[in-house]
């Protein structure tokens, strides 16, 4: 009898299949997960580039901005470094500039969220299909899960504008994310190296225009 048993091939197929199986689905969940960081990281990208641009229309986040280029030489150019650069972040619910700038917490929400209401958390709130219409959407609208630790804003003197310029310096304008990790669903909990994979530096840089609050 064990003779018997042990050149029976009955349920072969059933291993085999089995083998088979969970090599497919390791395989098929591992692409959707794939997938998933490669939606993560256009929507990181195109959260930058919105808000580049709505800070390059917005009242800077560093109010002292203004003030920051040299009037000595009316009409004469602001020379790259004259100023700056003013990097502007939170640290956990703290918002700072750097070189001694002055942070303005409802101007970096514009950015953040938006046209929606102004809070002191990283909350994203949600735009009717009617509101979307006279409404601006925010980085966190275009990248869920975003955080204001995760956003960096930086305003630096490249050579722009002249001096006592009626609206301030032109400056030239950085905006990227800081501290992002991709979220997997699957590989992380199959191998720890997916779950703290960081994602590559992203930034959109561009050129103040006519900073103010009510936009065109």
């Amino acid at each position: 009898m064990i003779r018997r048993f042990a050149k029976s091939e009955d349920g072969a197929a059933a291993v085999e299949m089995a083998m088979v199986s969970t090599l497919l689905f390791t395989l098929t969940l591992g692409f959707v997960d794939f997938g998933y960081a490669l939606y993560q990281w256009n929507a990181a990208t195109k959260a930058v580039q919105i808000g580049a641009r709505l800070a390059s229309i917005s009242d800077p986040v560093v109010t002292n901005l203004t003030a920051a280029a040299p009037t000595t030489t009316p009409g004469a150019p602001v020379i790259a470094g004259a100023y700056g650069p003013f990097v502007c972040k939170y640290t956990g619910t703290t918002g700072a500039c750097s070189n001694g700038g002055t942070f303005n917490a409802t101007d970096f929400s514009r950015i953040f969220r938006g046209d929606t209401a102004v809070t002191n958390n990283d909350d994203c709130p949600d735009i009717t299909a009617a509101q979307r219409a006279t409404m601006r959407l925010g980085m966190c609208h275009f990248f869920p899960g975003l955080l204001r630790s995760n956003v960096v804003i930086t305003y630096a003197a490249t050579g722009l504008g002249y001096q006592t310029r009626l609206g301030g310096p032109v400056p030239t304008i950085t905006v990227s994310l800081q501290n992002m990790t991709y979220q997997f669903f699957f590989l992380g909990g199959l191998m720890t190296r997916f779950t703290s994979l960081t994602m590559p530096s992203m930034l959109s840089t561009v050129t103040g225009e006519d900073m103010k609050v009510s936009y065109p």
